[in-house]
């Protein structure tokens, strides 16, 4: 018998590699692991616990693969809302500066039940802001994702170049280099889970080539492959990116990251918006994975990423939120339909679909977090990482024929169930933990805080 069992599905989309949609379909969940997954014309097993989706599209949970959780303290804040990159980040640096344990943890909980009401059930975060005396931020939100039941991967970030140094933060959150790699190890040893199935992993990622020096990218790219973890940075995120590098290290972003040991397909890497086409193959060949960021790359006119050619070329192409104060929504179905669309915008009406971007938003996550076949995908064995969708109500009516176009085009869309590792973190449209109120109630007084100091 089954713990539980998923049945009566308008559709099961399994993304796996003979990439099945099961009419009918049910989907069969015994501990935290996926045990069966069949038809209409397939016996389903009995079970514990049985959730009807009749009108319901199954997927495998979303997987989002950049984000910055702390900036939702500074959610849509007005003076930085109309700033390019460089501008915006050094505008809010001096607010950041003033987070800490408390508030890291109630912007993680509410950050983490955001994504996964959007269907989300494994998140990384680029926690990269470490001010001195603002104790151990990454425990901390470590601490909300298990307390909720989230997989997370966050990485340990840095900066070490201030703006005496050339770089954009100030000077009392960079950390020196040596500092920077004993935290990090320690960070590994500390919460990172080789296991399959594994709940937390940990990934290093110094913050940008504008705010580490050469010899940190260098050193964790070396840290990385000794302790045989996955590694992570921003990258070709805009023009100033490009000016930057070429200007500071006399070479593009892709040259940068070639000569600091960084192509290796370990790495994944943030917005990836200005490769020209050889650096595209060149990221390919490597092997390299690329959270794309669609909405945070329009709010900071950053540009569109060539996603279709990366995908073409081998690239693993993921989806990130980014910072809820640049992107500012925390949907991960939303970064999907906007994937969608801009693809099609740059690329041509046929050169993205409602299952590219399904795809993205769970294989190509899958990939980029070095997960494949074990989350992202409706199979025996995987992790059992659900996200149960209604196609009901004025948004859905008249889609009948296609239930993932439906999904993708008819939106604004929640999940209904998503369930990880096998039990449910959002039931029936509502997080099911009972805390939220009061971590709102906690979010609302750090922000407060922390928005004053401008």
């Amino acid at each position: 018998m089954a713990d539980l069992l998923i049945r009566n599905a308008r559709l099961v989309a399994t993304v796996d590699a003979a990439r099945r949609e099961l009419a009918g379909g049910w989907v069969a969940i015994t501990g935290n692991l996926i045990e069966a997954v069949g038809g209409s014309t397939d016996p389903a097993p009995t079970a514990t616990t049985v959730i009807d989706a009749a009108d319901c599209l199954v997927t495998p949970g979303l997987v989002n693969t950049h984000h910055h959780i702390y900036q939702n303290l500074t959610r849509a804040y007005p003076p930085m809302t109309d700033k390019p990159l460089f501008g915006w980040l050094q505008s809010l640096y001096p607010l950041w500066r003033a987070i800490d344990e408390e508030s890291v943890y109630a912007s993680a909980f509410v950050g983490l039940s955001e994504l996964a009401l959007s269907g989300c059930t494994t998140s990384t975060d680029h926690l990269y802001l470490h001010p001195k005396g603002a104790g151990d931020l990454l425990s901390a939100e470590i601490a909300a994702a298990v307390d909720l039941g989230m997989r997370f991967h966050p990485t340990r970030g840095s900066m070490s170049l201030s703006e005496k140094d050339g770089g954009l933060p100030p000077d009392d959150v960079v950390a020196d280099d040596d500092d920077i790699l004993a935290d990090s190890e320690a960070a590994v040893h500390r919460h990172h889970d080789r296991s399959h199935g594994a709940m937390v992993r940990i990934a290093l990622a110094p913050c940008s080539p504008f705010s580490v020096t050469e010899s940190l990218m260098v050193q964790s790219a070396e840290l990385a492959e000794r302790l045989d973890v996955r590694l992570h940075t921003h990258f070709a995120e805009n023009s100033e990116d490009d000016e930057f590098s070429l200007a500071t290290f006399g070479c593009r972003p892709m040259e940068y990251l070639e000569r600091t040991g960084w192509c290796t397909d370990r790495t994944w890497v943030a917005h990836c918006v200005m490769p020209n086409p050889d650096e595209v193959a060149r990221l390919g060949a490597a092997g390299i994975g690329v959270a794309h960021c669609p909405s945070s790359n329009c709010i900071l006119s950053s540009g569109i990423a060539p996603i279709v050619p990366m995908r073409a070329a081998g690239v693993k192409v993921g989806l990130g939120v980014d910072g809820s104060s640049s992107a500012d929504s925390a949907s991960l179905w939303l970064e999907a339909r906007s994937a969608m669309l801009l693809a099609k915008l740059r690329d041509g009406a046929h050169a993205s679909t409602a299952r590219m971007a399904l795809e993205v938003a769970t294989l190509g996550g899958a990939g980029c977090l070095g997960r494949e076949g074990e989350i992202g995908v409706i199979t025996p064995g995987a992790v059992a990482d659900i996200a149960v969708w209604k196609l009901t109500g004025p948004a859905f009516s008249g889609a009948l024929a296609d239930p993932v176009e439906a999904w993708m085009r008819c939106g604004p869309s929640s999940a209904w169930h998503t369930i990880v590792n096998g039990r449910f973190v959002v039931r029936d449209g509502q997080l099911v933990h009972p805390d939220l109120e009061q971590q709102l109630r906690s979010h609302a007084r750090h922000a407060a805080r922390i928005q004053q100091l401008a």
